[in-house]
């Protein structure tokens, strides 16, 4: 042992390394690659909005919310006669299937806008990578 009370010899290991920095160009992203990742990330994201939705739509249902915006629109659309003038059926807005349905088709168009939109956003940036260069990255190694 020294006197600064650090052991030496070949088992004593160095109290700090020096942090490491690597300097690298994001060049060419890969279209297929791209599709595939944003792919599953729209599809988790049509599970969560497709879940959000059947447990809001469920929470405002037991509330009664339903049943006294399908009164309120009756008694909003009520004639001088006392029936429905226009044939509406405003109970009909709001079936879960109608409401579950709309979030489907919904979810299913997001899923094809996002991973086309994403797909043609990776072959722009190649086109654009092979006129300027691409996007440098520096990456650094933490403990």
């Amino acid at each position: 042992m020294s006197s600064g009370g650090a052991p030496e010899g070949p088992g004593a290991v160095k109290a700090t390394l020096a942090s490491r920095k690597a300097h690298l160009t994001v060049s060419r992203v890969e279209p297929w690659s791209v599709m595939k990742f944003s792919f599953v990330v729209a599809l988790v994201c049509f599970i969560i909005l497709f879940v959000a939705v059947a447990v809001i739509y469920a929470t405002l249902s037991m509330l009664g919310v339903f049943d006294e915006l399908t009164s309120m629109i009756n008694a909003l659309l009520e004639g001088d006669g006392g029936e429905d003038e226009l044939g509406l059926n405003p109970a009909a807005w709001f079936s879960p299937g109608r409401v579950l349905g709309y979030t489907g088709v919904i979810g299913a168009l997001n899923v094809v806008l996002i991973t086309a939109l994403s797909t043609v956003g990776a072959m722009l940036y190649n086109l654009v990578s092979d006129l300027v260069g691409g996007v440098d990255v520096t990456l650094s190694e933490a403990e």
